[in-house]
């Protein structure tokens, strides 16, 4: 029975083969059906880089302000007050609760 199945056995093998990467060409993580997903979370990051980029730039406006060379008053006395949990007596303090 063997023996006259040996002709089409490397038959099978290819078109198992191609069967395969075929199948893997559409579904797999980079198939073809997956573009949209793909796609969604390219905007998903793309929209997550430009706000990281946002608040890296007011912090480096901020850094700016605190060197030596171009030290804001009113910066470094907001940043000591925030940190240090001071206020003046004559400010109106809000307490917010932070989330995130």
């Amino acid at each position: 029975m063997f023996a006259r199945l040996q002709p089409f056995l490397p038959t099978a093998a290819i078109f198992f083969l191609i069967f395969y990467f075929a199948f893997h060409a559409l579904t797999g993580d980079r198939g073809l059906l997956s573009i949209s997903q793909r796609n969604a979370d390219l905007a998903a990051k793309t929209k997550e880089l430009r706000k990281i980029r946002a608040e890296r730039m007011d912090l480096e406006a901020r850094a700016r302000l605190l060197r030596n060379d171009s030290l804001s008053a009113d910066l470094l006395e907001e940043r000591a007050r925030s940190l240090l949990g001071y206020a003046d007596p004559r400010d109106y303090v809000i307490r917010v609760k932070r989330t995130g």
